[in-house]
């Protein structure tokens, strides 16, 4: 009975959030384009904006890996929070330069950045095949983690593998008929549960089984110190996990840059109205973030309550207070929070792979270059597709990646951030940087070298990338590209508003045809 009362609440609720991906394309005609699908037309107001992006920091991770890391390790979890705080500081300033660049240039992603920076619309295809190799793990752990979530509050009634395609199936049909304009709606629903569940559970679990925060807190310095301080439990010695201060603060910084670049956020960013909505989203995100601190505070709790969970059960620590202590309509609908919470970014990951392929990669065989639409929501399929076959096949093989997603994405800084600001830099010191980049992180991620003495591999890394970058740009040629500096660069576009250029407006509508 517990189970089919929790699932029927979370069958609920996903039609609901379906119908209403289905319902903000009202008074779209077919969907439009492939700017309206991809970028939501940009034409998101703040409020659209403001949930599309703090679903960046909301996933199942929130629910499952943030309670796990808590759990298992402890102080080193808050990185999540010191990182996605200065993300934000850093794109009040990044935001609205790419959304002021790709507006007057008619663009929808960091591939068609790159590709109109440096001239080279096969340098985008590139890039698209790179960032899908960083992107497609997420899409992955999203399903993988959605599939638990949905396992775990059926109470073991529906199956992993039943559940895997469950969150397929879902979220790939959703982001193929309501693009990045349904997953803003779909995100007020998702972020009302996550505020909801998560400011509840913060008050019931210490209550219910501690008698308050106090002698929860009294109890958890006593006993669990070492959770407490860096490098966290298990994280001193010479076999330690290796995630100290000098780790904390490597991995901040990275992060913190990296995440103004992810192809998700740009999407979020090109999706704006207008630049102002960009600076007040990120003045008041880092408020949303308090919110994170709940998972982990509950992986600490479930140490006394749970304890002994090992390996991948540890991120069951939180469901697995829910299920112990909750009724299963309670249950169902924590499930439906967190479910929400792999859809919303799954299909953000998703349609930017899509847009990416289909603006950068597939336009530029000619039969397909008028219906760029298209050939992105094949690719989303397809995406969506392989992702769930690793998922059942090589369960391991993607997760693995996952460990370089943020540190590979981290050597596109110097191509798609350093080179809208400064003219100089070359095309050929920027590919020579972002080709050592690459290769370093992936030596070091996989020959169990990161952290190395104590620092992200992944700064590591970029370090390398951009001395490499810089000394061929001194070096070599200066690129022989008669536009002006106005064309090239972006800038801060205080007070732009409104429709661009009507010449940029025509080459967008060549290229950008309705299918």
């Amino acid at each position: 009975m517990n189970a089919v009362v929790a699932t029927s609440v979370f069958a609920v609720f996903m039609v609901a959030a379906v119908a209403l991906g289905l319902l903000a394309l009202r008074g779209r005609g077919k969907g439009g384009g492939l700017t309206e699908w991809s970028v939501g037309g940009r034409s998101l107001g703040p409020v659209f904006i403001w949930v599309l992006m703090a679903g960046e920091g909301y996933t199942s991770f929130s629910y499952l890996g943030a309670a796990g890391w808590g759990y298992n390790y402890g102080a080193p979890v808050l990185y999540v929070v010191a990182y996605m705080s200065c993300g934000y500081a850093i794109g009040y300033v990044v935001g609205p330069m790419l959304w002021g660049y790709a507006r007057r240039h008619g663009l929808v992603g960091i591939t068609d950045m790159v590709a109109h920076r440096f001239g080279r619309p096969w340098l985008g295809a590139v890039v698209a095949v790179l960032a899908t190799v960083f992107l497609l793990p997420y899409i992955q752990l999203q399903i993988t983690g959605m599939g638990v979530v949905l396992s775990v509050i059926s109470y073991g009634a529906v199956s992993l593998n039943w559940a895997y395609f469950v969150a397929f199936a879902v979220t790939t049909g959703f982001v193929v008929v309501s693009g990045l304009r349904g997953s803003a709606w779909v995100s007020v629903l998702k972020d009302v549960l996550v505020i909801a569940t998560l400011g509840f559970l913060a008050f019931y679990v210490p209550l219910h089984y501690f008698d308050g925060y106090g002698p929860f807190l009294d109890r958890l310095v006593t006993e669990k110190s070492d959770w407490l301080t860096l490098p966290g439990h298990g994280g001193g010695g010479s076999g330690g996990s290796g995630l100290g201060e000098l780790w904390f603060i490597s991995t901040t910084f990275l992060n913190s840059l990296t995440v103004v670049i992810f192809p998700t956020t740009v999407a979020g960013y090109l999706g704006a109205r207008n630049a102002d909505a960009l600076r007040r989203n990120a003045m008041y995100l880092p408020a949303y973030n308090v919110l994170l601190f709940v998972p982990m505070l509950l992986g600490l709790a479930a140490l006394f309550v749970v304890p002994g969970l090992a390996g991948a059960e540890s991120n069951l620590a939180l469901f697995k207070l829910v299920v112990d202590s909750l009724p299963a309509w309670a249950v169902g609908v924590i499930g439906v929070a967190a479910g929400l919470s792999s859809i919303v970014p799954m299909a953000v990951f998703m349609l930017v792979i899509g847009t990416m392929w289909g603006r950068s990669v597939l336009s530029l065989v000619p039969r397909l270059a008028e219906r760029q639409k298209a050939a992105a929501q094949v690719v989303v399929v397809v995406a969506g597709g392989l992702a769930l076959l690793f998922t059942y096949t090589a369960p391991n093989t993607l997760v693995r990646l996952s460990l370089i997603s943020y540190e590979g994405m981290a050597q596109l800084l110097p191509m798609v951030l350093l080179a809208l600001v400064w003219r100089r830099l070359t095309f050929r010191g920027a590919f020579s940087g972002l080709i050592v980049g690459v290769a370093v992180v992936c030596v070091l991620v996989f020959s169990g070298n990161d952290p190395l003495a104590g620092v992200n591999a992944g700064l590591v890394a970029l370090a390398a990338n951009l001395a490499v970058a810089l000394a061929v740009t001194f070096a070599g040629p200066r690129d022989a590209d008669p536009r002006p500096d106005a064309e090239v660069l972006a800038h801060d576009p205080v007070g732009e508003e409104g429709d661009p250029p009507a010449a940029t407006r025509a080459a967008r509508s060549a290229s950008d045809h309705r299918v």
